[in-house]
């Protein structure tokens, strides 16, 4: 029976260009789950969008002058140039400025607030007495009283991690200049510490394949500090309203309605599919699967808030959403990567020491740089992109490997057998042709259940011993010369390798898309391995938006790919060409000089 998979990948602030650290962080290892899951048979939905709320994203707006939502839009269409162009096979890439993220939202805030897990409390703010209004966390900055480290915010430090209480910031200073003042402010808290026991029984429940870095960051930091109240209210202007007769003026929290984002995406999927309820599908079925990705700055608050969040509000949310009584299925797996930095330092936007992910594509094609990020990618420690490593990879095991193999096997038979498989009775294989084809056909388990477990480096490296096993098989029987003296012995050479040839092409697809699917049209196949990106135009009470979608290769759109090739004697074949470039090691100098140029 197909499994419902929900592939919920972190909202990217509507502030900054996306950098490969944020593409290998969190979209590209969802996506790989995501078309892996789709090439075994599985019901797959991925969702994301922008986070458009918040202070980072009214920061941008002061610092360019211009309206908050005109920020928001520039940045959203620019990330959906940048999904499209590296294949991030969204199902659904949205916005949190909807009205039916607003409406989700406010239901949650209302269900918490109905089973008692929210009370209101009076709390110190900054104030400035010039703007006269309450400043965001954001726009406060001073020294962290914990670390010492001058730039922290004043609600929380990023170089200790610690939640701060605002009053005792040494040195506050507002961003916008001017004198700030300590006021009461009054605002609803989360009383996390009611949901804690249930909240560390799901991380324990959930301990055999979360990674250990994650249940560090989760189980380890309850056990040790305990789980207390949060505020999950604020002053500000931008942002979803407090659902609250009296509280104009104040919105959610955008830690606390920015999460909530895995839920009305699905809602608004089905609502565009013309399928209102097939999100219960993945969120109102015990069955499904969730799959969470994010970076490691974010695995408290997705861990332990987030299922938080979903257990308090219980069965009342369905009450309050849809007059309904139904408990929301809580996340499955937290596949929380750590940093990647560049060249030895931190990637830094405003220092534009980052490889970005929109420029990157005009001199790169897409797989090579999803190649080299995912045998790259920070799963249990931070990598380091470095770009003579780049190149590298790209031409020893890209090229050489696996795009050479590829290549010279269906160019040497589309050339001696006439542009088709050569015509042999597969019952007249040879004993090292059946091993070969085996030892392929159990890679559908070995690389497959590194992909289910979320291991993306090692699934990689497996189909890439795979592709080797072939090359060593290519040199043993050497089909280049047996051509000449036993064209019957080299057809069989041949055909084993193009059957090894083409599974390997659907071990590789989650990772290399877009070349796989060259592949499969130079096998002759004409139903695509995927399907394809869309934009539309949608709107509401709040205006347009623009959104990304994803169209299935057929209909219906479950189709099972993930199996040992069937290739057939005698097929046609088109005519092949290579699949990758290989890299002048003069583009390393020339990439490293781009770096911290503004």
């Amino acid at each position: 029976m197909p499994e419902n998979i929900l592939i919920a990948i972190a909202w990217p602030y509507a502030n900054a260009e996306i950098h490969v650290g944020n593409i290998t962080g969190s979209h590209l290892p969802g996506d790989i789950v995501a078309r892996y899951h789709r090439l075994k048979g599985n019901n797959v939905l991925m969702v994301s969008g922008t986070d458009s709320h918040g202070t980072p994203v009214t920061l941008a707006a002061d610092k360019e002058g211009k309206p908050v939502e005109e920020v928001y839009k520039k940045y959203h269409n620019g990330f959906l140039e940048l999904f499209k162009g590296w294949g991030i096979t969204y199902d659904l890439f949205t916005t949190t400025h909807t009205e039916n993220h607003f409406k989700v939202s406010q239901s949650i805030f209302l269900a918490l607030q109905k089973n008692g897990f929210m009370f209101k409390q009076t709390s110190k703010q900054w104030y400035s007495p010039s703007a006269k209004r309450f400043l965001p966390d954001r726009y406060v900055e001073g020294t962290c009283y914990i670390c010492g480290f001058d730039g922290a915010r004043s609600d929380q430090c990023d170089n200790c991690g610690n939640v701060l209480e605002p009053e005792k910031l040494i040195n506050p200073r507002s961003r916008e200049g001017g004198a700030l003042e300590l006021r009461d402010t009054e605002h609803f808290y989360l009383d996390l510490s009611k949901l804690e026991p249930d909240v560390k029984k799901f991380l324990k429940e959930r301990a055999d394949h979360l990674r250990d870095t994650v249940l560090g960051e989760s189980l380890g930091k309850i056990e040790a500090e305990g789980l207390k109240p949060r505020p999950i209210t604020r002053d500000l202007d931008w942002g979803i309203p407090v659902p609250v007769e009296g509280w104009e003026g104040k919105c959610l929290y955008v830690w606390f309605e920015a999460v909530i984002g895995y839920l009305s995406a699905p809602i608004e999927w089905s609502q565009l599919s013309r399928r209102e309820e097939a999100w219960r599908e993945w969120w109102v079925n015990p069955n499904a699967r969730q799959f969470h990705f994010i970076g490691k700055d974010n695995i408290f608050f997705h861990t332990s808030l987030w299922p938080a969040q979903l257990m308090g509000a219980g069965v009342a949310f369905g009450q309050i959403y849809s007059e309904e009584e139904y408990s929301l299925t809580l996340p499955f797996d937290v596949p929380a990567n750590q940093f990647m930095n560049l060249e030895g330092k931190k990637i830094s936007g405003s220092r534009n020491w980052a490889v970005w992910g929109r420029d990157a594509l005009t001199r790169y094609d897409p797989d090579a740089l999803r190649y080299y990020l995912t045998v790259n990618m920070p799963e249990n420690k931070d990598s380091d992109w470095d770009w003579a490593e780049f190149v590298a990879r790209n031409n020893n095991e890209l090229v050489a490997t696996w795009g050479n193999l590829a290549n010279r096997v269906l160019a040497f038979c589309y050339k001696h057998w006439d542009g088709h498989v050569p015509d042999v009775d597969e019952n007249t294989l040879r004993p090292a042709d059946l091993d070969l084809l085996a030892v392929i056909s159990n890679g559908f388990n070995t690389v497959g259940a590194e992909f289910e477990a979320v291991r993306l480096r090692s699934a990689l490296g497996e189909a890439l011993k795979l592709a080797t096993a072939v090359n060593v098989y290519l040199d043993v029987n050497a089909p280049w010369s047996a051509v000449k003296t036993d064209k019957d012995e080299a057809a069989k050479t041949i055909y084993t390798a193009l059957k090894a040839i083409d599974s390997l092409k659907i071990l590789f697809a989650p990772v290399l898309p877009f070349t796989s699917q060259r592949l499969h049209e130079f096998f002759g196949y004409t139903t695509p391995l995927f399907g394809e990106h869309y934009t539309e135009t949608v709107g509401d009470s709040l205006g347009d938006h623009t959104v990304l979608r994803y169209r299935p290769a057929s209909d219906p759109a479950v189709i099972e790919a993930w199996k040992p090739s069937d290739l057939k004697p005698g097929k046609k074949l088109n005519q092949p060409g290579p699949l990758f470039k290989k890299l002048e090691t003069s583009v390393i100098d020339e990439e490293r000089a781009k770096l911290g140029k503004q």
